[in-house]
């Protein structure tokens, strides 16, 4: 999970440097990382594996992978990668997504006792060419 972490800290720091790489129609990845409320964690891995994965299939969104950290100090944390077709097509699907009806339900099913949320972290990257996924 550290060679990890570390990949995507230096992929970050190479593509806000260089974000002319990336043509306005050529495909995205979009780094999330969600902190969570104390306790939390189990709730948001269920919403996720249950329900918002397949909604964010719906939308056009494709789920490339989810982790978990390692260390105990980055606990309260989920890191998920998503690809999109464009950065436009990202803004529609996470417009869209918002706007479903069976989110919005099991959002506020899922929050029925507080909050699970408390932060959201959002970074664009665009692949490189000798990179395994396009």
């Amino acid at each position: 999970m550290k060679k990890l972490m570390i990949a995507l800290s230096i992929l970050i720091s190479i593509f806000a440097v260089t974000p002319a790489l990336a043509a306005e129609d050529s495909p995205v990845f979009e780094l999330r990382v969600y902190t969570t409320h104390p306790g939390k964690m189990p709730d948001l891995l269920a919403r996720f594996k249950n329900h918002t994965t397949k909604i964010f299939e719906r939308h056009g969104m494709v789920n490339v992978g989810y982790w978990l950290p390692v260390e105990q100090k980055d606990g309260d944390k989920l890191y998920y990668i998503l690809k999109h077709k464009s950065r436009a097509a990202a803004e529609a699907s996470w417009k869209a997504f918002g706007a479903d009806p069976e989110w919005v339900k099991v959002r506020a099913d899922s929050e029925a006792k507080g909050p699970i949320v408390a932060s959201v972290e959002s970074t664009f990257l665009t692949a490189t060419e000798f990179s395994a996924i396009k």
